[in-house]
């Protein structure tokens, strides 16, 4: 075979095999996958097939491994079928006319009931919060719970994880769940797990990537949540890590950012459904499988209000997207007032519809963003869907820097709020484990009011006259950047 002819068969045999993986890749990426993100993986195979195929193939499955799916499932089931009769709800008399419909629906989803009885205060002080924790701490008796998607040692926080080790000093129960990669990639990290180990915590990662270790997924799926349970009796979960808000980044401390956050501290029985959480959560990571009175007690009652309070998880355990399909629901059960506070976001066709719809039929929607960014393709994506938003009759105010408005909450006309981890993004809807409280409660809801009407005034009333000076880079950088949020 003369040279000419072996360059023409290696030349055919490669345009075989990229026939083929285009066929293939047409047959297996979009399988269970949103159109969208279908396409954008699609047009990364075709357009740079060697490089796109190497993500597909190490970022392309966006559930974590089927046989821990099957043991959430198996907790999720017998929470189901074990809770039955512990509502003991306010009169639902009073209650909105869709509001037993989104009830089923987190039920179904995600196994928890709907709890009355309860008490619930925010904190926006981003080192009050870590007081009041540290407070709860220091008179805990039998256990601490804390599940943290960052958790590091440093001044900010020292005072709250001494308080831990304090804790476990004086022979009470102290478990301490962190994100691998997320804990890992701040200052500090292996100082902090020494001086959780020092201390007698004990502590596990959450989501750890070791393949030598034989404990793998895929590497951007992680877990988000924050939670701390004390004695059963008093939790703390909203959007706050523990850590600086200043997290340590040296871009962050050169620009001056700090983060704004928003914790809610809750006491009743719901506070069984958090610590379910991180029971099942811990179960997860070590194998322990938790006790019926870790996942269901449901007994302590508050005499602070009587809210009724849904536990909603989500992620990539589920089959579903729990989130994003409650955040949906409440979008279009709103009557009047639509109040949103998400860092990052970037929703999907399904939720600019709802949003878009919700202007339409008259009800008052507003959107709380930061002025500025901290994360540049989610920063950028967001920015994308602006005009949309502004001439759906959207109102957006940009938090004013150095702030990045980190909080993460939404209220539904004068009685139903959520609050949590979870952003409005494709992330947090289908690659982060996060937690949101569902609460029914007026005085609720007046609390929460007042927080945003605090935003409001350290915010700019971003216009669609103003948006539409943006200059074509901008424009041009904020597409692409919305291109790469598909790929999901």
């Amino acid at each position: 075979m003369t040279p000419a002819q072996t360059t023409a068969l290696i030349g055919g045999i490669l345009l075989l095999i990229d026939l083929v993986v285009r066929i293939i890749a047409i047959i297996v990426v979009p399988r269970n996958r949103r159109p969208t993100a279908g396409m954008a993986w699609l047009l990364a195979i075709f357009f740079i097939p060697y490089i796109g195929i190497l993500f597909f193939l190490l970022i392309g499955n966006p559930k974590l491994p089927k046989a821990r799916r099957d043991k959430q499932e198996q907790v999720d089931r017998f929470i189901r079928e074990s809770t039955h009769g512990v509502e003991r709800v306010s009169d639902s008399s009073a209650w909105p006319d869709w509001f037993e419909g989104i009830v089923r629906l987190n039920r179904n989803l995600g196994a928890m009931p709907l709890i009355g009885q309860n008490g619930a205060r925010l904190i926006g002080d981003y080192e009050a919060s870590l007081d009041a924790m540290a407070d709860a701490v220091d008179r805990a008796t039998r256990y601490v719970h804390a599940e943290f998607y960052i958790f590091a040692y440093d001044s900010t926080t020292a005072r709250f994880i001494d308080a831990l080790g304090s804790a476990a000093a004086r022979g009470v129960e102290v478990r301490v769940l962190l994100d691998h990669i997320a804990s890992r990639r701040v200052k500090g990290y292996k100082r902090t797990l020494r001086r959780l180990t020092d201390f007698g915590i004990e502590w596990q990662l959450m989501l750890p990537v070791q393949p030598l270790k034989g404990r793998y997924q895929r590497p951007d799926l992680r877990n988000h949540r924050k939670i701390l349970v004390v004695d059963g009796e008093i939790a703390y979960m909203g959007s706050q890590n523990v850590i600086d808000r200043s997290y340590h980044k040296r871009s962050n401390l050169r620009r001056g950012l700090k983060w704004q956050e928003l914790v809610a501290e809750v006491e009743g029985p719901i506070v069984s459904g958090l610590d379910a959480i991180f029971a099942t959560d811990w179960y997860l990571e070590t194998g322990e499988a938790p006790s019926r009175d870790e996942l269901i007690p449901f007994e302590q009652e508050s005499e602070l209000q009587n809210l009724d309070c849904q536990v909603v998880p989500s992620g990539p355990g589920y089959q579903n997207e729990n989130n994003l399909k409650l955040f949906l629901a409440l979008l279009y059960a709103a009557r009047e007032r639509i109040i949103i506070t998400s860092p990052y976001f970037v929703p999907d066709e399904a939720m600019l519809r709802a949003i878009s719809g919700a202007t339409q039929r008259g009800v008052h929607v507003e959107l709380f963003v930061s002025e500025i960014g901290d994360q540049a393709l989610v920063y950028h994506a967001q920015r994308s869907y602006y005009e949309a938003l502004l001439r759906a009759g959207v109102r957006i105010y940009m938090y004013k820097a150095p702030f990045i408005l980190h909080a993460k909450h939404f209220t539904i006309d004068d009685d139903v709020a959520v609050i949590g981890s979870s952003n409005m993004d494709i992330r947090s809807f289908e690659l982060n484990m996060e937690v949101s409280l569902l609460v029914r409660g007026a005085s609720f809801v007046r609390e929460m009011r007042a927080v945003e009407d605090g935003y409001r005034r350290d915010s700019r009333d971003l216009t669609l006259d103003e948006w539409m000076q943006q200059p074509l880079r901008s424009t041009i950088l904020d597409n692409l950047a919305r291109l790469t949020s598909a790929l999901q």
